[in-house]
């Protein structure tokens, strides 16, 4: 930065360019060993374009500062190497140090809280689950609970809380990750529930929220990124009804975090009862309770809380329709066809490429297929749904989890490790 005569001052924006390039090269360097580690240098280029020179500048930084190992020939058994090994040399690899910083991830869902403590090369260290009444917990005492449980599980494992680099919370529900605030859960009674600021304070720790239907797009797109990119949507079905989006190869959030609300659109005006308080959304015909709701004849205004199935009432009910029950056959039809319905709109609204149904709920797809696919050919003409691949992906309870972890280290990659004034923070001792 210079000063004029006249007192006012000019930010020499080559530097400023500067320093933003090397940023960007760094977090590129850190985002190809999270997918190819152990590596060597050549490759290393290979992967991210980058010449030889700066190459070897932003590794031996790294190094320096703790974020990257450099081991001799460390090479798996079977893995082609492009550099040659030199005789008398051994081939150096690099890999991420594990040691360099650690995320904790929470999820929240009704009376249960899942914990995961994870290195910085992404491996799961821990995992512990607390079974706690979130129904009743308050603002000022929920926030404090959850720090609690988070500060044991880093004390478990022999951790300084200081290493931990990032908190990160899926919840159920509505989020404002502006506010950093579950506005509304199924887990909570209370609506409003802050929980960014207050973890900020309570651990010193940088804290961030998502919804849960999010992580799962983030899982998939950082386990396959050659299928699950672009525009893409995961519809998760089961307790209630979520969505995550991939738009333009990027995580959806929208203007306050609570974008892809799927389950809450209305699908029928004044219809049936949603846990969410409102009535005709497209979850109050679709999620486990509504097919438990009709199953058990009760009345669509019946709350959503009185009629909460255990797995086996709905493996019930499943075996029951696949036996030929007509009555089940029929509420699993009218289920696919709302469910078809709300994904014709979101077909027209973004094109995705694929669409993926996942939850507990996925068990019964073959009941409600035909009702889908008769909704969809209805309310759209071929030419916009046939892009469009829709497949169902068997559930797994980690993959919220897995998410949680794989966001929080794309983002310290992209805005945090890449600065190099921030690469010893989370060193101690």
């Amino acid at each position: 930065m210079t000063v004029r005569g006249d007192g006012s001052r000019r930010v020499s924006v080559g530097k400023a360019d500067s320093d933003h390039v090397r940023r960007q090269n760094r977090s590129l360097v850190l985002s190809a060993l999270r997918r190819r580690e152990p590596i060597a240098r050549v490759d290393l280029g290979a992967e991210t374009h980058l010449s030889p020179a700066t190459i070897t500048a932003i590794t031996a930084d790294l190094i320096a500062e703790g974020l990257v190992e450099a081991r001799d020939d460390e090479v798996e058994s079977g893995e082609a190497q492009a550099e040659p090994a030199r005789r008398g040399r051994p081939r150096v690899m690099l890999r991420l140090d594990p040691t360099a910083g650690y995320v904790l991830a929470a999820k929240i869902s009704r009376d249960s809280i899942v914990l995961q403590l994870a290195d910085f090369d992404g491996r799961i260290i821990d995992r512990q689950e607390a079974i706690v009444p979130t129904y009743e917990e308050t603002r000022d005492g929920f926030p404090v609970k959850l720090a609690g449980l988070l500060g044991r599980i880093v004390a478990d494992n022999g951790i300084d809380f200081r290493q931990v680099a990032e908190i990160a919370i899926g919840a159920q529900g509505f989020v404002d990750t502006n506010t950093g605030s579950v506005m509304w859960s199924p887990a909570f009674s209370v609506r409003d529930m802050r929980l960014v600021e207050p973890l900020k304070a309570l651990t010193g720790r940088n804290c961030i929220l998502s919804n849960d239907a999010n992580m799962i797009a983030q899982a998939l797109h950082e386990a396959n990124p050659d299928i699950y990119s672009g525009t893409f949507a995961v519809i998760f079905v089961d307790q209630g009804v979520g969505a995550g989006l991939f738009v333009g190869d990027r995580l959806h959030h929208g203007a306050a975090g609570s974008a892809a609300e799927f389950g809450h659109m209305n699908h029928l005006p004044n219809g049936a009862l949603c846990q969410c308080g409102r009535r005709g959304c497209l979850e109050a015909y679709i999620a486990d309770y509504a097919i438990h709701r009709q199953a058990l004849g009760l009345p669509e205004d019946a709350p959503p809380l009185s009629v909460r199935p255990t797995q086996g009432e709905l493996i019930a009910h499943e075996a029951a329709a696949y036996a030929g029950d007509e009555a089940m056959r029929a509420i699993y039809d009218r289920a696919g066809e709302a469910l078809g319905y709300g994904l014709a709109r979101l077909m027209a609204l973004i094109n995705p490429s694929r669409i993926v149904l996942t939850g507990g709920s996925v068990r019964a797809y073959p009941l409600f297929e035909a009702g889908l696919k008769a909704a969809i050919e209805s309310a759209l003409v071929e030419d916009l749904r046939r892009s469009t691949v829709i497949e169902t992906l068997p559930w797994q309870t980690d993959m919220i989890m897995t998410g949680l972890v794989s966001y929080m280290l794309t983002r310290l990659d992209r805005e945090v490790f890449a600065n190099p004034a921030e690469a010893r923070r989370f060193r101690v001792g």
